[in-house]
């Protein structure tokens, strides 16, 4: 049995401390947990979760992740949900719209920039911005990643955040993506162990 004792949030840091990214493996791993997990819900399952956000996101010692509140969120008002407003898709900002599996994406979606930058989604005001990829990089202080692996996944990231639902991906299209950005950085250890062997 998976032992969650802790959540994204506490590993970043609290708000009055400068927050620092997770390690870049860590942040792969996660991502791709709780891509699985949503993608279960979604499609397996058919339902929303409806409040991803990174204190939903409990972890083990090994940072294998798991959702938590999962579908819990129709229970209460969308004003007794905290932080819920920098998660929030813009087609529920200002309606009661009902939430959907595609609101769920653009949450991930600031998750994973959170994952990425080490920062509390009300920082993201760079959502609009169109230089995401600067915005991360400038937050991590990664050596030895390639930094092309840095920017598939904020690449993934900003699909996750159109403003258009339509346009944002499955649930299942982005666990793919991420699985294949992690195996092109396996690949890559690989072929940088074997070229230090030589």
């Amino acid at each position: 049995m998976l032992n969650c004792s802790v959540n994204v949030c506490e590993l970043a840091g609290s708000r009055s401390s400068p927050a620092k990214p997770l390690h870049w493996t860590s942040c792969l791993k996660i991502a791709e947990d709780v891509a699985q997990g949503l993608a279960y819900i979604c499609q397996a399952s058919r339902l929303v979760h409806g409040n991803i956000k990174s204190s939903n996101v409990l972890l083990g010692s090994d940072f294998e992740a798991c959702l938590t509140d999962n579908c819990l969120s129709f229970l209460l008002e969308s004003s007794e949900v905290k932080d819920a407003a920098a998660y929030r898709a813009p087609e529920n900002m200002k309606s009661n719209r009902m939430l959907t599996p595609k609101s769920d994406i653009y949450a991930f979606g600031v998750l994973l920039l959170e994952l990425l930058s080490g920062k509390p989604p009300l920082q993201h005001s760079v959502l609009v911005a169109s230089n995401l990829q600067t915005y991360v990089q400038s937050a991590r202080e990664d050596e030895g990643v390639d930094s092309d692996r840095i920017t598939m996944i904020v690449d993934i990231a900003a699909t996750c955040v159109r403003s258009s639902p339509e346009s944002r991906p499955a649930a299942w299209q982005v666990l793919k993506m991420i699985q294949e950005v992690k195996e092109a950085d396996a690949t890559g250890d690989n072929d940088s162990d074997l070229t230090s062997n030589s």
